[in-house]
Formats: C-alpha cells, structure tokens, sequence
C-alpha cells in the first residue's frame, strides 16, 4: 500500500543515547557552594549576642546554655526554675518588606513576636533560635535578615543560639520568604505570672506600641494595596510618611521594661498579670489570662491611638469594632498590677521611654474582657 504521509516518514527516527547526563543539586535550584557562602556571614552575628551562659559549640547539632552561672553577675541560684518556650513568625508583614525592598527589621519583629510572648509569665528571655525558608540561595538577603534577628535579640537581652536555613524553589518563588522564630526562657516557680492573681480592684496600665507591629497585615495589604491602590513609595501626608515607611515600623521588644518593673518587687507579686497585644486585640489578649471571676474594663479615650491605625481604618472605611478585633490599636503591653503599686510602675514604666497609661480596671465578673459602656 502506497503510504506518504510527511508525518510518519519524512523524518528518520531519532537516535537515543544510552548515557542520559547527570543531574546536579545545583540543577534542582539550590546551590551548596553558594548555601555555604550565606552560612559564613552568619557565626558573627550570633556570636555578638553571646553571653557567658552561652557553652560554645560553633559547628555543632545544636545550641548550647548553661541555666545557672557560677559567677556572681550572672548566677542566679534557681530554687525551682520552670523554663518557659513560645514561637511565632512574621505573616505577610514579609510580603511588605519584600514589596519595599527592606529586610533589615523583619527580624526584630519575629524576636519581638516570640519573647514578648514568654515575658507574660514573668520569665527571663534565655535564647532565641530561627528558621529561614528562601526559594533560593541569596547570601546578601540572608545576612540582612539574620543581622535583624541579631539585632532583636541584644534588645531582648538574650542569645542567638541557632537557626535553620532552608532552600525550597518548588515551595516559593522568586524573592518569596518567610521566618519562624522560637524563644526559652526561665522563671522562678515563685515569680510565675498565670493572671490567677488578677482581682477585683486591679489596675490596666497600657504600654504602648510602635504602631501596627506585625498582625493584621493581610487586611491591611488588602485595603492600602489592592483597594486604595496605593505603593510602597505613596506618600502619606496625614503620616508625614511613605506608606512603606508607615507600615515597616518594627514591633516594640518589652524585656527591658519588665525586668525592671519586675526585679524592683523582689518579695512582693505586685504584677498580676501580663498581656501581649497581637492577633485579636485588646479584649482577646487580655482575657485568655483571666480568672473565671474577674472581669476588665477597659476606658476608650484613655490612651494615644497612633495615627496609623485612624488612617487605615479611613482608608478601608473599617468599623470601630472590626479594628480593635484585628489591631493592637496603640496598646502593646497590657499590665494588669495591684492599685496600691501602680502609679509607682508606671513611673518605672515611662522611666523605660515608654507612654504608660491607666486604660482600665478589673471588676468582679465572668472572665470577661470589654469596654465600657
């Protein structure tokens, strides 16, 4: 049979070779010499965070600390220490580092999201460890954001003890990131802050925040970016600031702060209890701390709100109580403490650089935290 398809016979069949090439790691998108490269830059910003406590072990599995110190300024002579731990990350507030082309402060915001955490228990910030995921190998990036972290830590008064550096191009693409930070920490069984000890009669004192730290992000890229339309480089006037400028204000790291509050009451637990403003606000923060027959009350009007948060909430046309559900709004410590103590504390507090205010009172209830009516 006469067959002249062009398809089937124009073409002889090709030859295969029987020795297919190899593949290299650095093929698949990550590149050792280039991951050894970005782990060189890292030793010296973990070692300016180390203190005594801290047992060498550079090139090791894992991170070494002595819990107690045998010389006087840094022993501390634990009768029965309960360590303390927390993590967090950063969210999307990455997404606007990365939209601004800065990565010099994420890393303050994930110390500060770990220990400010830890701190409500009353416990000394001991050590910190990382987690950097990157889709690719960028050694300069890295060292930017690890020099953050370092950074966060000599402010929280506490060690970079390790960290893990991952490279997974299937996982993110492009400059796409993100970071996970765990902290440990110690408190005398004694000195444990629960919020058990929170009665009727206590005082709020706020501390406050830089602005919007580093929750809520996703409704705030959401109303700046995609709604209003604006850019990174947007001037905001009513801010005296660029709209990147605004939103990368790093999250305030509080250790300073209530270590001094807490070593002046070394006989007396003046401090009854300790909220960290994130995720949920105000009233969510506080309440998870409360007894079951204690209420807080806390007074609009009584505080400074940062501009930030007026020109957010003008900007999405976002309800009163849809902010205070997602933002900290100006208030990033909440210290609920004994009212005959409080006026001192908060003149401890302000001796910090610190605003501090009475924003509310503790009332007998149901374990409630709300405003007043």
């Amino acid at each position: 049979m006469d067959n002249t398809d062009p398809i089937l016979f124009s073409h002889p069949p090709t030859e295969v070779s029987a020795e297919p090439m190899a593949i290299t790691y650095k093929d698949s998108g990550v590149d050792l010499e280039l991951y050894e490269n970005a782990m060189q830059r890292l030793p010296k910003l973990m070692h300016r965070t180390f203190t005594p406590r801290v047992v060498r072990n550079d090139g090791g599995f894992a991170g070494l600390y002595a819990l107690d110190f045998a010389k006087s300024i840094f022993s501390r002579n634990y009768q029965e220490p309960i360590l303390v731990s927390g993590t967090d990350g950063v969210g999307t507030k990455l997404k606007v580092a990365i939209k601004a082309g800065n990565h010099a402060t994420v890393g303050i915001d994930l110390v500060a999201m770990c220990v400010n955490d830890i701190l409500c228990t009353g416990a000394e910030p001991l050590f910190f460890l990382d987690y950097v995921a990157m889709s690719r190998d960028n050694p300069p990036l890295l060292e930017e954001i690890v020099r953050g972290i370092s950074d966060g830590c000599i402010d929280a008064e506490c060690s970079l003890l390790g960290g893990e550096t991952a490279i997974m191009p299937d996982l993110y693409q492009g400059d796409d990131y993100d970071l996970a930070g765990f902290c440990v920490g110690v408190v005398e069984k004694k000195n444990l802050i629960s919020g058990r000890d929170i009665a009727p009669g206590d005082v709020i004192l706020g501390v406050n925040s830089s602005g919007v730290h580093s929750n809520g992000f996703s409704l705030v890229r959401k109303v700046v970016f995609e709604s209003a339309g604006l850019t990174i480089d947007s001037h905001v006037p009513e801010l005296g600031s660029t709209v990147g400028q605004a939103l990368m204000t790093p999250t305030l790291i509080y250790s300073r702060l209530t270590r001094s509050v807490l070593s002046h009451y070394k006989v007396k637990n003046v401090v009854h209890g300790i909220g960290h403003i994130t995720g949920g606000g105000l009233l969510e923060n506080t309440e998870r701390i409360l007894p079951n027959n204690v209420d807080l009350v806390f007074q609009r009007g009584t505080w400074e709100v940062p501009a930030v948060f007026h020109w957010i909430a003008k900007l999405g046309q976002i309800e009163p109580n849809e902010m205070d559900h997602v933002f900290n709004m100006g208030i990033g410590l909440a210290l609920i403490v004994s009212p005959y103590y409080a006026a001192n504390i908060k003149a401890i507090v302000e001796s910090q650089g610190y605003k501090c205010w009475n924003i509310g009172t503790a009332v007998s209830g149901t374990g409630k935290s709300r405003f007043a009516s």
